[in-house]
């Protein structure tokens, strides 16, 4: 099929001035050029599309009927074709999927529920975890963003840091040991978290860089899991300060690490395709807000 879908373009100006002169101006055409488009579309559609009666043009029966649909498909069309610089989150029907690990989540979705059924009630926010094989959800196209504390690899993906966090242990606040010395730290038993269920990891570098090493009694893919360890027995973890501290119960507290602090990032990441996507651009804006909520 070889239709000319300009000619959707000038239907639609016609039917709506009713006269080839104006739709000619609308369109920043010459009325001779309108003339002939109006040719093309009589022939492609059978019917007369507009007729003279006295010194107006009315359309016909079916040029009435189509009226609305051709409207629709131009509209639909300018909006495929044209990046859109704004966005109304009130008027926003679209489902964002973001991954992220179960300390971040905890973290911001107690905001995330307070303004998006506000601002944005048509918006869904589906989160999913991380998994533990590295296939990269983002250049497939699965989620929408993905927070981590690591930059991405690949070119395609951008990136920005929207939190900063430091390590911090937690326990019991009745530990034997004060874990804010290394010695006290290595001594006390450890419940390590890790999706991918490795017992090792950067802390076990800091330890060893001191001559020490630590007794992990067990492993748990999410702080969650860990937080129940945690406060029955006299055992410590490793966990980001501030996405942590507020969430902890009553029994259980933060101590500083041993050591000069260990920085944190909290990377917000997200494929290039969506660079110029308004709404993406709107939903990125929320969630660097949700982090600064959080903090303060």
């Amino acid at each position: 099929m070889h239709f000319d879908l300009n000619l959707l373009v000038a239907l639609d100006a016609l039917l709506d001035e009713r006269s080839v002169s104006a739709a000619a101006e609308r369109l920043h055409l010459t009325q001779s050029a309108m003339s002939r488009t109006l040719g093309r579309i009589r022939r492609a559609t059978g019917d007369q599309i507009l007729v003279r009666s006295g010194r107006a043009m009315l359309p016909t029966p079916y040029a009435e009927a189509v009226r609305d649909q051709v409207h629709h498909l131009v509209t639909q069309a300018q909006a495929v074709l044209t990046p859109t610089a704004e966005v109304d989150p009130a008027a926003l029907e679209r489902t964002f999927t973001i991954q992220c690990n179960d300390v971040v989540a905890a973290a911001l979705l107690p905001r995330l529920a307070t303004v998006l059924p506000r601002a944005a009630p048509g918006v869904c926010l589906r989160v999913i975890g991380e998994t533990h094989t590295t296939t990269d959800e983002l250049r497939q196209g699965r989620i929408d963003l993905q927070i981590t504390d690591e930059a991405p690899p690949h070119t395609e993906i951008r990136s920005t840091t929207v939190l900063t966090d430091e390590l911090a242990v937690i326990g019991r606040r009745d530990l034997p040991r004060d874990p804010s010395g290394w010695a006290a730290f290595a001594a006390l038993p450890h419940v390590v978290i890790s999706r991918r269920g490795r017992r090792l990891n950067r802390v076990d570098e800091l330890l060893e860089a001191r001559g020490l090493s630590r007794s992990v009694s067990f492993t748990v893919p999410t702080v969650a899991l860990a937080l129940p360890f945690l406060s029955i027995h006299h055992l410590i973890a490793v966990v980001p300060k501030l996405l942590t501290e507020k969430a902890l119960p009553p029994e259980l507290r933060s101590y500083p690490m041993p050591g000069p602090p260990s920085h944190v990032p909290a990377i917000l990441a997200w494929h290039a395709r969506h660079d110029q996507d308004a709404a993406h651009r709107w939903f990125r804006g929320l969630i660097t807000d949700a982090f600064d909520h959080v903090i303060a």
